[in-house]
């Protein structure tokens, strides 16, 4: 009896083993969906490229998935409503297909996913020939593109909300190395909810290309979608800053609704 019950256990254990295996090579469900649009060439480039590097190796050891465009020739709304998160990475808002903004639209107003913004979503004005994205002047707090320090500069952020989850974890200053800050024709306070500004009498080398009040991160309450602008963007440099890279971070997942 005992002899008989150890074969078939020894016949049960091969197909055990199997069935882990097979267990083994199925796919894993990712937490989320995130898409990044990015543009393909320029001189943000290089940080376009750096990101990606980064992002890939967050979405894998998070569990998330994360694909890639660049440009919004497949935005409409069946596409987007695959993601739970939209990363608009160094992209300006112009140029976009009517099918793109109409869904874009749609997916912030709704809360149909976050978006996180980086630099070039605030190049808001007439560029290249195409005027300026109505809603999406809305969304980003009635600002136009003014002016930037071509030469760049250095300076120190300051935290002005630090109970936010985007900041957790994010020094109350932290310094940006390589930038070329941006000014617009008016603060963007009045219509969001700033979450940090740069100084810009810390400027090196000085610069007179100054605002007076310049958030630099914020979130607009007013869209049921969970958003939040990073003008920070422009050099690669900035995945060398764990400051930056934990504010990147904390954003994805806030943005995302995944703690």
């Amino acid at each position: 009896m005992f002899q008989r019950i150890c074969r078939k256990i020894l016949l049960f254990i091969p197909i055990m083993a199997g069935l882990c295996s097979l267990l083994a090579m199925q796919p894993v469900k990712p937490r989320f969906r995130v898409l990044v649009l990015a543009e393909n060439g320029g001189h943000h480039i290089a940080y376009s490229k750096a990101a990606r590097v980064w992002l890939d190796k967050l979405a894998a050891d998070s569990s998330f998935a994360i694909d890639y465009i660049n440009n919004t020739d497949r935005i409409d709304s069946v596409f987007l409503a695959q993601y739970q998160l939209f990363i608009q990475l160094d992209y300006p808002p112009y140029a976009w297909k009517p099918a793109a903004v109409n869904a874009f639209e749609q997916y912030i107003s709704e809360g149909k996913g976050g978006w996180i913004g980086f630099h070039h979503a605030t190049l808001l004005g007439e560029f290249d020939g195409y005027g300026l994205w109505p809603w999406f002047y809305e969304f980003m707090g009635k600002i136009r593109f003014k002016d930037y320090i071509a030469d760049f500069a250095a300076g120190d952020v300051h935290v002005e909300d630090a109970a936010h989850p985007v900041l957790k974890g994010v020094p109350a200053v932290f310094n940006v190395k390589t930038e070329e800050w941006y000014t617009y024709d008016r603060s963007p306070r009045s219509s969001v909810h700033v979450l940090a500004s740069v100084d810009e009498n810390s400027y090196q080398p000085a610069s007179e290309k100054k605002m007076g009040d310049h958030p630099v991160i914020w979130t607009n309450t007013a869209y049921k979608a969970r958003n939040v602008y990073i003008f920070m963007g422009h050099s690669p440099d900035l995945f060398e800053n764990n400051a930056y890279l934990t504010l990147f971070r904390n954003a994805i997942f806030w943005a995302a609704g995944k703690p």
